[in-house]
């Protein structure tokens, strides 16, 4: 049995293959191409024969890598067998092409040229990375078990992020604007998350959920954690000057970072999988990051415990966990090492008003029915921050609903005797006849 094939069978196969075939003389002259070749590169349009290859291509600056491969494999006999290349067509459609070039060596000596065009391949991978992370799309593409489901037990750290006063501001700006502006903020984010090997899980509305040490391990994920927060708070700066220059507000994140053992892997069905992160670790992360202010950052004890580089502590709290049976440590951190935490908030100036008000205590995001009475008696210059005078008695991180007609939201950062220094974390438009 022959296992050749004859000429009409090699014309059925070049006729119905994707890949452009093009054969030409030894000099480059065209004297075959099948309908992907004359589709890819409108040859058709050129009339016919008589044409070298290198003609045949549009000559702008994007096509000047191409049409020198074609001119190099003929005058000097170089073979192509793997080469990328862009190139532009007569509408300015831009492609990546893949180029194998042949030589025969019968007495012609013709010339093979096998072109396939990846443009929608690397259009899908790009698409894969923006819509995953770097550190999840090599972990799908580039291991074994990249796309199965299930997970496995691995020491991580987790750090999660929040907009202060966000949902009281999105009310504030067209949806157009609010997405404009959260582009920004996550572009520069995102920046120091992958300079410090951070994997992101999701964004979680104006928040980010982000692991160290998966899906790559990464014995320095502590570390890594509480520099890249330094940088994500110091990089805040940068944000604000592109929204106050593009009429937007100003914008204020809090950090919270914790340690220990998490689930990680692919979580779904086989239609459809994601990349995920869970378990009592994330949990906590969470918990930590609800008791920080804007521009503030805390870690637990147990990311404290990891890190060997000197660590700056601004200040340390306690708090019990949801089902724990004792009290856990959070600290706020300041600097890592030489990575240091820039504060426009250390040296506060204040001025005094007085302001009677009803206020109500909130656990988690509820707020409790009991109202207690008090009086704003302090507002700082940058109205960031008031004291609070009240016989009630109220606990540092403390979350409040200030009644003034409209819902002014705070925390409690200092307690001194009955006076409290509270953060505003959402001010409505009534707040400005509180600092009068």
């Amino acid at each position: 049995m022959e296992n050749s094939l004859n000429s009409e069978q090699l014309n059925y196969v070049f006729n119905n293959m994707e890949d452009a075939v093009c054969v030409t003389s030894r000099n480059g002259t065209i004297l075959y191409t099948n309908p992907s070749a004359e589709k890819l590169f409108a040859f058709s349009t050129y009339g016919g024969g008589g044409i070298k290859i290198w003609e045949a291509i549009p000559f702008v600056e994007k096509n000047d890598i191409l049409i020198q491969i074609f001119i190099d494999v003929v005058t000097l006999h170089k073979q192509i067998k793997n080469s990328l290349v862009k190139y532009e067509n007569n509408q300015g459609k831009i492609f990546t092409l893949h180029i194998s070039i042949t030589i025969t060596q019968d007495e012609e000596e013709r010339v093979l040229f096998v072109i396939r065009d990846l443009t929608r391949l690397f259009k899908l991978n790009s698409a894969f990375v923006r819509y995953t992370s770097p550190a999840i799309a090599e972990y799908v593409l580039n291991t074994p078990e990249g796309e199965k489901q299930g997970g496995q037990t691995r020491e991580v750290t987790i750090l999660m992020s929040d907009l202060r006063g966000f949902t009281a501001l999105s009310t504030k700006l067209s949806p157009s604007d609010l997405v404009i502006m959260l582009n920004n903020y996550f572009e520069n984010m995102t920046k120091v998350i992958e300079k410090y090997h951070g994997t992101v899980i999701e964004f979680l509305g104006d928040g980010i959920f982000i692991v160290f040490g998966a899906p790559k391990h990464d014995p320095n994920h502590a570390f890594n954690a509480v520099a890249c927060a330094v940088e994500m708070e110091n990089a805040m700066s940068h944000v604000n000057e592109w929204n106050v220059q593009n009429d937007f507000p100003e914008l204020e994140m809090g950090i919270g970072i914790n340690s220990g053992s998490a689930v990680v892997g692919n979580i779904g069905s086989d239609e459809k999988m994601k990349y995920g992160c869970m378990g009592e670790t994330v949990n906590l992360a969470g918990r930590v990051e609800t008791f920080t202010i804007g521009g503030q950052i805390y870690i637990s004890e147990r990311t404290k415990a990891l890190i060997t580089e000197n660590l700056i502590i601004a200040g340390e709290q306690s708090f019990m966990p949801k089902g724990a049976k004792e009290h856990l440590k959070i600290f706020e951190i300041e600097g890592i090492g030489e990575i240091l935490k820039t504060d426009s908030h250390k040296n506060l100036t204040w001025h005094e008003v007085a302001h009677d008000v009803m206020f109500y205590k909130m656990a988690g995001k509820t707020v409790e029915e009991v109202s207690h009475s008090g009086k704003i008696i302090k507002i700082s210059d940058d109205e960031k921050y008031g004291v609070l005078q009240t016989e009630s008695s109220l606990e540092k991180l403390q979350n409040i609903m200030i009644d003034i007609g409209q819902n002014l939201y705070a925390k409690v950062t200092d307690i001194h005797e009955h006076d409290y220094t509270i953060c505003f974390t959402s001010k409505p438009e009534a707040f400005v006849n509180i600092c009068k």
